[in-house]
């Protein structure tokens, strides 16, 4: 069994194949046999697993198991208290009330790699960055969250996916976990999975 933590750049599809010109996962992971366990959107970066194994992939995917996503927005405007507050309270997601488990403003993160394109940056409009935990992972959750309490995300970067977090890791870089690591971890999670 085999995982890895892939920081997954800027306008790259969380898969290997495309039918049409956008870049895949295939520019950067060579390895055979192991695919996401999850999705993270075409203009999002940050952490994505990828696995050789079924059962893991399912873990890690479904909600059910209650794994927590971290991620750092970078939004427009001015984050109040009751736009924090909303976000955990909850807010309308395509038809779904979703909440964060935790969302509170942070600092610029330090050692952030650049986006290439870059930001629009509106002088007149001031930027926050946010940190949103989330359980559940809709296509665009986040997004459309702060969107719905007047902060438009300008960029998202998915920092942790319960215990693998994207560390010092850089764009388009992986990392394989050992089979040490990787057993602690379940038991951790209290995980058996063969």
């Amino acid at each position: 069994m085999r995982l890895l933590l892939f920081n997954k750049p800027f306008r790259c599809l969380s898969q290997f194949t495309d039918e049409g010109e956008r870049t895949t996962l295939a520019r950067w992971v060579d390895q055979k046999d192991v695919y996401p366990a999850g999705r993270l959107d075409f203009d999002s970066e940050g952490l994505l697993l990828l696995t050789d194994h079924g059962g893991l992939q399912a873990r890690i995917s479904d909600p059910k198991y209650k794994l927590t996503k971290t991620y750092l927005a970078q939004v427009e405007g001015s984050p109040s208290p009751d736009a924090l507050a909303n976000l955990c309270a909850g807010v309308h997601v395509k038809g779904s009330l979703v909440r964060a488990g935790t969302a509170r403003i942070v600092p610029e993160p330090s050692g952030l790699w650049p986006r290439s394109p870059p930001i629009r940056i509106r002088k007149s409009v001031p930027d926050h960055w946010l940190e949103i935990v989330v359980e559940r992972g809709l296509n665009r959750q986040v997004r459309r969250m702060t969107a719905a309490v007047g902060l438009p995300t300008l960029r998202l970067i998915r920092t942790d996916i319960g215990p693998w977090s994207l560390g010092t890791l850089m764009p388009g870089h992986w990392h394989e976990i050992s089979r040490e690591k990787l057993a602690s971890d379940f038991r951790n999670l209290g995980w058996r999975l063969t």
